[in-house]
């Protein structure tokens, strides 16, 4: 029989309408209910108070709103973990998987992965995001051809628009259409002689020894991948114990800003036109970018650790068994 606690707290309907779907769900998936309510110590309240009712069963976490279905194969999925187990811990006992079971290459990778996967993510994304700041480097020593395979890459992933993007070794370190309101700077047309309305030379523009040379990487896409670059850091250095931020924090300060501004911009600027003209500047971009980059990795990390530490459970009781199966022959 599998083992079910339910988080929960007084006066609180949907905690109600979660028990009494475990109790429904009894002849189905027999259970054991544990109840816990989260107002009788802090650390729970801190950790649950906001998510109530949140049903745990095995590696397995459901939190509000839990509808019927979910819980039904969360549950089923619980039951059907735990018979393998036993199922596989009694062919141990009975010496039946003496010889079968083996520690695999792909086990070895796995584990190493699972335990040092945000140490790769973090390398992953600081190699992406730190390219794109060499190129203008390498057109600054001269050499072009290096520098115009990394613009040509990034060119497949970003538009490149010199005027939505970071200028190195020149005057300014952004150079915005006249659109975009920024006062105290050149803008784009001015500093570079092109026509600001043509979109595959700003594309093709990188700079000269004056204005300085393009990151390969627009404004937002840099704050984006550096957003997701810091919350990355810094769950690192805090043990990766820090739980997801909520869907709705992740929608209101992640999501909206960002689309708010750039799908504004898009709808307003040709073929579309389908509101008043705007350009957003530098800074918007870089602000909403970077809280879409941390706020998703603060969302979505977090998930990638719970799965991890179940793969690392899963493979360390594998090699457990092989061990064990080693000693038994």
């Amino acid at each position: 029989m599998i083992d079910v606690v339910l988080f929960r707290r007084e006066d609180c309907h949907l905690c109600e309408q979660a028990r009494d779907l475990l109790d429904d769900l009894q002849q189905d998936v027999p259970h054991k209910l544990t109840e816990i309510d989260v107002d009788v110590k802090p650390e729970l309240r801190k950790e649950y108070g906001f998510n109530v009712p949140v049903v745990k069963v095995g590696p397995y976490t459901l939190k509000a709103p839990i509808e019927r279905s979910d819980l039904l194969i969360t549950l089923k999925a619980a039951q059907f973990r735990e018979q393998q187990i036993m199922s596989i811990d009694n062919s141990i006992a009975s010496g039946g998987l003496v010889g079968q079971v083996k520690w695999t290459k792909s086990d070895s990778f796995t584990m190493w992965l699972s335990k040092h996967y945000l140490a790769v993510f973090n390398l992953f994304i600081f190699l992406y995001v730190s390219l794109p700041f060499l190129a203008p480097v390498l057109m600054k020593v001269g050499a072009t051809t290096p520098a115009g395979w990394i613009y040509r890459a990034y060119g497949v992933v970003c538009h490149e628009l010199a005027f939505r993007s970071w200028f190195l070794f020149g005057d300014q370190v952004v150079y915005p259409r006249v659109s975009a309101g920024v006062d105290g700077l050149i803008p784009y047309g001015e500093a570079t002689g092109q026509d600001e309305n043509d979109l595959w030379a700003a594309r093709e523009y990188v700079g000269d020894e004056f204005v300085g040379y393009k990151v390969a990487l627009c404004e937002r896409d840099v704050a984006i991948y550096g957003g997701i670059l810091l919350f990355g850091v810094g769950f690192s250095l805090s043990g990766r114990r820090l739980k997801p931020v909520h869907w709705i924090l992740w929608l209101l300060l992640g999501i909206l800003p960002i689309g708010i501004d750039g799908l504004s911009q898009l709808a307003s600027q040709p073929p579309m036109n389908l509101i008043a003209y705007r350009e957003s500047t530098p800074y918007l971009r870089s602000l909403t970018g970077f809280l879409f980059g941390f706020m998703t990795a603060w969302f979505g990390y977090p998930y990638v650790e719970e799965t991890m530490r179940e793969n690392r459970r899963i493979l360390e009781d594998k090699q457990h068994s092989v061990n064990g199966s080693a000693d038994a022959v």
